[in-house]
């Protein structure tokens, strides 16, 4: 009995065993899945509020500029026309034919200058600016005098006397307390309008030497200085006048003079601009 259940239980075990060995290399090994990294968080961030970190910068900056120099209404003042532009040059020029110095149109928005001569514009400062500087280099040139560092710092030299009024002027009204209806693009625009003058005396110093210049020049001083005084009291003087009549008092002499003094200091930046480069 036991010899014969020895065969058999070892055929069980020898199948057993069999089928154990088997089993191994019968099933597939099951591959291992990769898993997939976790999403880089700054990236996705950046990808997600990027862009609206980026506008909502773009508004700060813009804002925080349009505080000192509104650059949303800055294409305002470079509204003009061909007819505008012969217009305000023949009032720079002879101002004294003018009559009617109001501005006729909404005051509290700035007037797109093609449509009233008296509403002040950006396209004949710059312009001007920039001719003056090509014509002082014409000046040099013609007297063996040019060079790029000279020219450079003819023009560095005349934008920084033209920012030094622009801040004098803010300066002056605020402690004089004037209110005004004047922005600080309209004071660069009253200032830039001297460039005009500046360029008709240097051209007739370059035509007709020393005398022309000084004869032309006098004569744009001259309504530089009319042109402003006209201009600027209906802004500064505004308060000061009744029924067209200056009414007495400190304050309003002080006004009274600072108008004086900005319309004064025309001239003396025409002549101090150009003189050196007339011989």
């Amino acid at each position: 009995m036991s010899g014969g259940a020895g065969p058999g239980r070892a055929r069980e075990w020898g199948g057993a065993s069999g089928v154990g060995g088997a089993s191994p290399s019968a099933s597939p090994a099951r591959e291992a899945v990769p898993t997939p990294p976790p999403p880089q968080l700054p990236a996705a961030f950046a990808a997600a509020y990027g862009p609206s970190l980026a506008a909502h910068g773009k508004q700060l900056v813009r804002g925080s500029i349009d505080r000192f120099v509104p650059l949303s209404k800055l294409k305002c003042y470079f509204a003009v026309d061909t007819l505008y532009v012969g217009r305000k040059l023949g009032l720079l020029l002879f101002p004294f034919l003018h009559q009617d110095w109001q501005v006729h149109y909404q005051q509290d928005t700035p007037v797109a200058p093609r449509f009233d001569v008296n509403a002040p514009d950006l396209y004949i400062p710059v312009m001007a600016f920039l001719t003056y500087i090509l014509v002082a280099g014409l000046a040099l040139g013609t007297q063996d005098r040019f060079s790029p560092d000279l020219l450079g710092l003819q023009a560095s030299s005349a934008l920084a006397w033209l920012i030094v009024e622009v801040l004098a002027i803010l300066l002056s009204l605020y402690l004089v307390t004037v209110n005004t209806d004047l922005t600080t693009i309209d004071l660069v625009a009253f200032s830039g309008y001297k460039y005009v003058g500046m360029i008709v005396g240097l051209v007739a110093g370059l035509l007709f030497g020393k005398m022309g210049y000084f004869l032309l020049l006098s004569w744009c001083c001259l309504s530089i200085f009319v042109f402003t005084i006209r201009t600027l009291r209906l802004k500064i003087l505004s308060e000061a006048v009744a029924e067209g009549v200056l009414v007495r008092g400190a304050k309003n002499q002080l006004r009274m003079y600072l108008t004086m003094a900005v319309a004064g200091l025309q001239p003396i930046f025409m002549y101090w601009l150009t003189f050196h480069l007339v011989r």
